[in-house]
């Protein structure tokens, strides 16, 4: 079928059949969505933790279980994208926003790792929360899902207030990040997927 011919409803059918297509696909996804929210959520508590009470000066070394994660994560879509028969267009931009966010990610911590000033490390937080809403935002506009939406918008909120929130108290910052922008709505999004496989279920029954 050739684009050129589509109508204007028909345009927006199509559109439409992909959010659909991506909804069902990416509320699997909700598991990502768990899987970091909860390791940054325990690392940023974590760090807090040890830093503030214990007094420990190697506290950031927790964060290497995001090492970890991320090695999880690469086997477990490895072994979901098997399962995908055709990929959306929906799927492919949220693919290359979540890549653009961990390029970006890494570059500043590098940034920020050769500047080497005490006081560059005072924004690193911030600019990091600040980053968090922003694929999230995407994802909640392509998705059409208010959940990401609005912990994107609190992301944004919560790295003002770590601006102006001392060190390490800014570490409560990300974690309160994650439980409003990824662990809520993945939870949802994961009851959603496990519904519709369940009503899946029981039709084929």
């Amino acid at each position: 079928m050739n684009p050129e011919r589509f109508s204007p409803q028909e345009s927006l059918k199509v559109i439409q059949e992909m959010i659909e297509k991506a909804k069902n696909q990416v509320s699997e996804n909700g598991h990502l969505y768990l899987l970091w929210g909860w390791t940054v959520f325990f690392c940023s508590v974590g760090q807090f933790i040890l830093w503030h009470f214990f007094n420990w000066e190697k506290n950031a070394l927790i964060w290497y279980l995001c090492f970890i994660t991320g090695i999880y994560q690469f086997f477990y879509i490895r072994k979901e994208r098997r399962k995908v028969v055709v990929l959306t267009y929906a799927d492919r931009i949220l693919s290359f926003v979540w890549i653009s966010f961990v390029i970006v990610l890494l570059l500043i911590i590098l940034l920020f790792s050769l500047h080497g000033e005490t006081s560059a490390w005072k924004l690193i937080t911030p600019v990091l929360v600040a980053l968090y809403g922003v694929p999230t935002f995407v994802s909640g506009i392509v998705l059409q899902f208010r959940p990401l939406i609005f912990g994107a918008i609190t992301c944004w909120a919560l790295s003002v207030g770590a601006a102006i929130t001392k060190v390490p108290y800014q570490l409560l910052f990300p974690a309160a990040a994650m439980l409003v922008a990824w662990i809520i709505p993945g939870t949802i999004l994961r009851k959603k997927y496990l519904k519709a496989q369940k009503h899946t279920a029981d039709h084929v029954s």
